[in-house]
C-alpha cells in the first residue's frame, strides 16, 4: 500500500536535542538562584525544627485501622488500600539446574505511585523543585524528596488528608513538557511485583511558592549526593533518568550485544514466586513487637506510630521492615581505553516483575554471608569491603525508601578496580556496561533495580555520565 502524505500533518524531532544541552548547564551550575548548596543541610534542619515529628516504636496491638486478618494472618489496613504485609514462597533455578528455596514476609503494594521531578528554568538554567519531606523510617526522618512523592491513595484521597503538592503537574502533565516518565521497579527483596511512574516534567508555569520546597540545580544536588542521608531514594532513582549525552560513545560491547547478554539472562533463569499467607512463612516468628528471622537474620517487620504536622495527614501508625544492618551496593569500575566501564550484575529478585534486572557488582548485607566461608562469599564482595582508601572513587551512606522501612540504608561505594581484582571476562552473570550505556537502558523499565539507578544517580554526579 503506498504510503499517504497529509500535507497539514508536522512531524517533530523524535527526541529533543536541547535538553539534554539545558541539563548539561543546570549539571554545571554549583549554585543556583534560590538557596547556596552549603546552606540546605541547615534548611532541612530549619525544616525539622518547624514542624512536630515524632516517630514510636509501638507493639502490634496499638496498630490503628491494621490487624493481622483471620485465617491468613496478613497484616492489613481495614480500608483495603495502602499495602499489605503478606507471605512470599519463592523459587530460583538458575541455568545450571540448581534450585533455592525460601519463604519470607514481603509488602504488597498493587498501586502505582508517581515520583516527580518539577523543572524549570530561571536564568537559563534548569533547576529542579525539591521538597523537604518527613518519612518516619529515615534515620533523620526529613531529607530531599522529589516534588511529589505521592501513591495513589495518597494522590486521590484514600487517606482523607490534604491534597498533595503540585500534584497537577504529573497527573496532567500535558500542560508541561514531560522529559522522562518510565515505570520502575522498588526493592525486589521486600516489596512483590511494586513499581513507581518516575517523571521529571518541565513547565513554564508560574509555580506557587511553599517553605517546604526549594529550587537546585543538578549541579547543587550532585554535590548534595556526597552527603550522607540527606536526598533519599526516591530523588535518586529520579535523577537516574535526566537524559545525559555520552561523550564516549564506544564501549567493551555493543548496545545489542549487552542487550542480548541481558536477555539470556533472563530467559535462563525460571523464578516461581507466589503469595503465601503470613501465617505460613516458615522460619519466621512473630512476636508482640516483631516479625523476625529465627536466625536473627535479614529484616523484621515491626510497627510505628507516626506524628508529621506537615504531611497530607497528622498522624498515623503503620508496619515498617527494619534490615538487621546496613547494606553495600558497589559498582567496581575499570577504565577501558580511557573509557569509564562498571560491572554490572543480573540479580534475580523474589519480588521483581520480571525475574531478572540490572544490579550493582555488590549489592549484599554483608552481615548475612558471615558466617560462610570466603569460597562461598559472593563473588567481589571481600573486594569491595576491604577496598583501600585510593581505590574509592564514591562513597557515601543512603537511605532506602522511608515510607517503608526503618533505618534501611546503605554504603554505596565505586570502587576502582584492576585485572586481577575483576577481570575483563567477568564470571556468569556478571558484564562490562559504560554510564552511558546504562543512562540509556534507564528509559525504559524494569532494566536497572533501584540500587543500580541510585548508583548511576552517584556517576552523574561524579561527572561520569556527560
Amino acid at each position: 500500500m503506498p504510503a499517504t502524505t497529509l500535507a497539514h500533518t508536522a512531524l517533530r524531532p523524535r527526541q529533543e536535542t536541547s535538553v539534554v544541552e539545558r541539563f548539561a548547564r543546570s549539571a554545571a551550575a554549583s549554585e543556583g538562584m534560590a538557596i547556596r548548596t552549603a546552606d540546605v543541610p541547615a534548611w532541612l534542619a530549619e525544616r525539622r525544627r518547624a514542624h512536630d515529628f515524632r516517630v514510636d516504636r509501638i507493639p502490634f496491638t496499638e496498630l490503628r485501622g491494621w490487624d493481622f486478618a483471620p485465617g491468613t494472618g496478613n497484616l492489613v489496613h481495614s480500608s483495603g488500600r495502602f499495602f499489605s504485609v503478606e507471605g512470599l514462597d519463592a523459587t530460583v533455578t538458575g541455568d545450571d539446574g540448581r534450585s533455592h528455596h525460601w519463604r519470607q514476609p514481603i509488602i504488597r503494594q498493587p498501586e502505582v505511585g508517581i515520583l516527580g521531578l518539577l523543572v524549570k528554568e530561571f536564568d537559563g538554567v534548569p533547576h529542579f523543585l525539591m521538597q523537604a519531606k518527613m518519612e518516619p523510617g529515615n534515620p533523620n526522618l526529613l531529607q530531599l524528596s522529589p516534588t511529589v512523592q505521592a501513591t495513589r491513595s495518597n494522590y486521590t484521597g484514600a487517606h482523607k488528608g490534604a491534597p498533595v503538592r503540585y500534584i497537577d503537574h504529573f497527573v496532567r502533565p500535558e500542560a508541561g513538557r514531560v522529559v522522562a516518565d518510565v515505570l520502575q521497579s522498588e526493592h525486589g527483596s521486600w516489596f512483590y511485583r511494586k513499581s513507581n511512574r518516575n517523571m521529571i516534567v518541565e513547565t513554564t508555569a508560574e509555580v506557587a511558592p511553599h517553605d517546604d520546597f526549594r529550587w537546585l540545580t543538578l549541579g547543587q544536588l550532585g554535590q548534595l549526593l556526597h552527603l550522607d542521608d540527606v536526598v533519599n531514594m526516591d530523588t535518586r532513582t529520579v535523577l537516574s533518568a535526566v537524559p545525559y549525552a555520552d561523550p564516549h560513545g564506544r564501549a567493551r560491547l555493543r548496545d545489542a550485544e549487552l542487550l542480548s547478554w541481558f536477555t539470556g539472562r533472563r530467559s535462563r533463569h525460571t523464578v516461581g514466586a507466589e503469595r503465601v499467607p503470613l501465617a505460613d512463612v516458615t522460619g519466621w516468628t512473630r512476636g508482640e513487637e516483631a516479625i523476625e528471622h529465627d536466625e536473627g537474620r535479614y529484616f523484621k517487620v515491626v510497627a510505628v506510630s507516626v506524628r508529621a504536622a506537615n504531611r497530607e495527614v497528622s498522624g498515623w501508625t503503620q508496619p515498617l521492615f527494619e534490615p538487621v544492618q546496613h547494606g553495600i551496593a558497589a559498582f567496581v569500575m575499570r577504565h577501558l581505553d580511557g573509557v569509564p566501564h562498571v560491572l554490572v550484575h543480573a540479580r534475580v529478585e523474589g519480588g521483581f516483575l520480571d525475574t531478572v534486572e540490572l544490579g550493582p557488582t555488590v549489592q549484599y548485607t554483608p552481615a548475612n554471608y558471615a558466617h560462610l566461608p570466603p569460597g562461598e562469599r559472593p563473588p567481589f564482595l571481600d573486594f569491595v569491603c576491604t577496598a583501600a582508601p585510593e581505590r574509592i572513587r564514591y562513597e557515601a551512606v543512603h537511605s532506602e525508601e522511608g515510607g517503608r522501612f526503618l533505618n534501611a540504608g546503605s554504603r554505596y561505594l565505586v570502587v576502582e578496580a584492576d585485572e586481577s581484582h575483576a577481570p575483563l571476562d567477568p564470571p556468569p552473570g556478571y558484564q562490562w556496561a559504560t554510564p552511558g550505556q546504562l543512562t540509556s537502558l534507564v528509559r525504559h523499565g524494569h532494566y536497572l533495580n533501584v540500587q543500580a539507578r541510585t548508583l548511576l544517580a552517584c556517576l552523574g554526579a561524579m561527572g561520569l555520565t556527560s
